[in-house]
Formats: structure tokens, sequence, C-alpha cells
């Protein structure tokens, strides 16, 4: 008796124990509780510790935290018939727990689902050249519609990221012979631009090398002509010098002292090779006064 007691004892307390665990949650500070209270609604509980009514109450937590979710590749078609394949991330968060509950069965498969079919209509509408080319503008769109949509399930899309696009293998071959010739067109454009500056560079050193040699040449010129004039005029008043020197001496020469210079100069003439000598009548003058005065 005893012993059954005791069993029954302790199968109350088990009972009694899974019923309290049943009644205690803890939900965390990024967490929300949506209580449902005989299948209705009663709203929102949390952080910390909720206590729920034993098989009357019945709890659903619900993430807050800002998620990051992948959609794999999904091949569209564009509006010019390409296709390509595209994959991207989405980020969202929950802002309403209990709409999130209440709006959708399970809100993060509906979410991509409908991001897989929202991504093939947006690129349905842009050209294949357009879409390698305007990612952002392609993220605002795809962010905006799926925003709209999980709005009245109390989610929020806060960002959407392309990661990579793959276009058809022609249109890649395509852009990469589009790529080589523009990567060859800048090289010629550099390449003539600078042999431009290198010519421009060079006829502008030979014009400043030109300029300073004509500077040069004009002051050479200037120097000698200053050295020329210079030279003139000292030899000029050398010889000036010279025939006042001259002058000054043959204001004292007597009438014998040119005789003599006479002929001294006669003296040199007579040993001279010519048999014709002529002689100036000035010089008979001073022989007739030099005999006198010798008489």
């Amino acid at each position: 008796m005893d012993y059954a007691l005791a069993c029954l004892v302790g199968a109350v307390g088990l009972v009694g124990l899974a019923i309290l665990a049943t009644a205690i949650r803890i939900v965390q500070e990024y967490e929300r509780l949506v209580v449902f209270r005989l299948g209705r609604c009663v709203g929102e509980r949390g952080p910390g510790l909720v206590l729920l009514i034993p098989f009357i109450d019945r709890g659903m937590k619900v993430d807050l935290r800002e998620l990051v979710r992948e959609i794999p590749h999904q091949t569209s078609i564009t509006l010019d018939n390409a296709p390509i394949a595209i994959d991207f991330i989405w980020y969202f968060k929950v802002v309403d727990a209990s709409q999130s509950v209440l709006q959708v069965g399970n809100f993060e498969a509906a979410a991509q689902g409908m991001a897989t079919t929202t991504l093939r209509s947006v690129i349905g509408g842009i050209p294949l050249d357009d879409v390698l080319s305007q990612r952002d503008h392609i993220n605002q769109m795809l962010r905006v519609k799926l925003d709209e949509v999980t709005e009245r399930w109390g989610v929020k899309v806060t960002n959407v990221e392309i990661r990579e696009i793959i276009p058809p293998r022609e249109v890649q071959d395509a852009m990469n012979r589009q790529m080589t010739a523009e990567r060859v067109r800048r090289a010629v454009v550099t390449e003539s631009q600078g042999q431009r500056e290198a010519a421009v560079n060079v006829a502008d050193g030979e014009k400043q090398a030109a300029i300073l040699k004509a500077d040069g040449d004009k002051q050479a010129n200037i120097l000698r002509a200053e050295g020329d004039r210079q030279s003139q005029l000292l030899r000029a008043e050398g010889f000036a010098a010279a025939l006042d020197r001259i002058y000054d001496i043959a204001q004292t020469v007597d009438h014998k002292t040119m005789t003599l210079q006479y002929f001294e100069t006669l003296k040199e003439m007579g040993t001279s090779p010519a048999t014709k000598f002529i002689f100036p009548m000035e010089f008979t003058n001073l022989l007739e006064n030099f005999i006198k005065k010798t008489e």
C-alpha cells in the first residue's frame, strides 16, 4: 500500500513538473512569444519569464532579428529574350510578431517563393544591357516589390543584393571581345597622347634652346662689337698720341737734321739694285742750305 501510494505521488509530481514546464517559458531579448488562448490570439509576451495557463495557452516564438536568406540561381528571360541566371540575397526582419504568425503559415518559405517570381517579373521588363549595368536599380526594384508583399505579413524587407549574373555563353564572348577592343582603344589613345605630349615637349625644348642660343649670340655680338669699338678707340687714341708726339718732336728738328736724315736715306737707296732714283725738290733746297751753312 505504501509503495503504491509512493508511486502515485511520484507520478503526480512528474505530471505536475511537466505541466509546470509547459507553463513557464523563457523569452530572449530578441524574441517575442505570440500567445494563443483557446485558439484565440491574446497578444505578444516577452522578453523574460512568461507564464502560460497549462492546456489553455499555447505560445509561438518569433525571432525579431534581421535575418538574411539566399535565393539560389534562377533562370530569367530579359526583355530582349536573353536567358540569364541570377542569384541574390535578401535581408528582412519581423516588425509585427503577431501578423507574421497569423497572416502566413511560413513567411520565410512564402517570401522566398515571392522573391523568385518577383525576380523573373523585374528581369523580364529590362533589356540585357541594363541588367548587366544597373544592379543598384534592380536591387531597389526587388526590395520595393518584395516589401509591398511582405508588409501585410508584418515583415520588413531591408535590403536586396544581387550577387552574380551569368549571361549566355555567346553574350560572354561578345562582352570579352568588346572589353578587349575597349582596352586596345584606350591603349592606342594613351600612346597617341603620350607621343603628342612628347612631341610638344621636344618642340618646346627646341624652341627654348633656339631662344637661348639666339640670346647668347646676341649677347656675344654685342660684347664683340663693344670690344671692337673699345679696341678701335684705343688704337685711334694711340695713333693720335703718336701723331701728337711726332708733331711735337718735328717742331724741334732743324734743317741740318732733316738733311742728315735725307743723306741716310740716300745711303740706303745706294745699296738698292735700282738704277733710277727720284729726289724731291725739297731735298735740293735743304742741300743748298746745308752747303751754305757749312761754308
